[in-house]
């Protein structure tokens, strides 16, 4: 796309990635991507800040081909999607200088091979005046790397955030209009990314509440000119109640253990306990990440292979791990053929998960009277403490 006005001598720039359906290797994309950079033209000097992905590096250039000068490059974010064409656009300036924090230049110098001589480093709550624009950096450490940063238009009231209150849209409009397609697209987003860091996010949140903020403009997805709803829904995703929800995923090879989770659902639903499933063999590990933001309870369906969890229970054991959710209880359901460590190898899996674990109900082949009782008694301990923590 071309260069777009946001407001006067404010510009986005960047690429819109329809295409892109994996993040990272990892991180699912159903909606694609976008690479957001800004142009901000003071009186006297001009700032970019952030850059695009190094795949989208010609559409950027192409953007800035009616752009004579530029003084500052803004770095919130070291990360290469937001950093990898700093090179690129530093042979095209050379006179510019780089602007990030002490850690985002080690990182700059570590990733992109940058001449040290070419990058700066402001403090915390430092200014930059562009004549009649100035700009304000917030170090936001955690927002998901340890050398962030936010910046803050003044004049206009504009927040350009990176990756905090991002979301992963592919879309050709500039500001948000499907309020309740981005809210779960930055849902993902928050759960697959931020989540780790809810404790850090809370302090940044609180760094932020002092501006009087007209847009948030992101580098992933679209400005927020009615910014209020996102910063609402980023203090409930960190510190918001727990939902009466169990998350649930599993695996099952032979269908033992599927019977199991088809009959705790239907225990844990007629005691009015809600219940999210995931089949890990094409469940969207995104909804499992954000089912773990409210989940009060994370139960794992895994059948025995080679004495051990099946290697997609461990995953999902991994990733919720990684992901650090808030819930209270945590347990483990499955099949086995001859025996095994099933349970003490997913329970080594998940050190970061704080949670009470309650017992495991484990049988041997087909589940039977007694394992159906078992998963009567796991549901009832689940209804029950629910019940005794207010969660709703």
């Amino acid at each position: 796309m071309n260069k777009r006005q946001i407001v006067d001598r404010v510009s986005w720039l960047g690429a819109v990635d329809w295409d892109r359906r994996l993040f990272d290797a990892l991180v699912p994309l159903p909606d694609g991507t976008t690479y957001n950079a800004y142009l901000v033209e003071g009186s006297e000097k001009t700032a970019l800040l952030d850059a695009v992905d190094p795949a989208m590096a010609g559409t950027l250039l192409a953007q800035l081909a009616d752009v004579a000068r530029i003084d500052y490059i803004v770095c919130q974010h070291a990360e290469q999607d937001h950093s990898g064409t700093i090179g690129l656009v530093l042979a095209k300036y050379p006179q510019a200088r780089v602007l990030t924090t002490a850690k985002g230049k080690a990182m700059l110098l570590d990733l992109l091979d940058l001449p040290e001589s070419a990058v700066d480093v402001v403090e915390h709550g430092a200014t930059l005046s562009l004549g009649d624009k100035t700009l304000t950096f917030l170090h936001t450490p955690w927002v998901h790397w340890p050398e962030t940063m936010v910046s803050y238009l003044q004049e206009d009231r504009i927040l350009f955030s990176c990756d905090f209150f991002g979301s992963h849209i592919a879309a050709s409009d500039l500001f948000v209009t499907d309020q309740g397609r981005v809210h779960e697209a930055a849902k993902r987003y928050y759960a697959e990314i931020m989540a780790p860091f809810r404790a850090m996010i809370e302090k940044n949140l609180q760094t932020l509440r002092g501006l009087d903020i007209a847009m948030i403009a992101p580098s992933h997805g679209q400005i927020y000119d009615q910014p209020a709803w996102i910063l609402d829904a980023y203090r409930e995703w960190t510190s918001g109640a727990l939902r009466n929800l169990v998350a649930l995923p599993f695996v099952s090879m032979h269908g033992s253990t599927a019977r199991m989770v088809e009959y705790l659902t239907a225990a844990l639903v007629a005691r009015g306990v809600a219940v999210e499933l995931f089949n890990l063999t094409v469940a969207d590990v995104g909804k499992l990440a954000m089912a773990l933001l409210e989940a009060g309870t994370l139960v794992v369906g895994a059948p025995t292979v080679l004495a051990g969890p099946h290697p997609l229970a461990a995953h999902a054991a991994f990733l919720a791990n990684a992901l650090r959710p808030r819930v209270k209880f945590l347990s483990v359901i499955g099949s086995y053929g001859w025996g095994g460590r099933t349970v003490e190898m997913l329970a080594g899996m998940v050190p970061n998960i704080k949670a009470e674990v309650l017992d495991p109900v484990l049988c041997k082949g087909l589940p039977r009277a007694p394992a159906f009782a078992a998963l009567d008694t796991l549901a009832e301990t689940i209804a029950r403490r629910h019940g005794e923590l207010g969660l709703r």
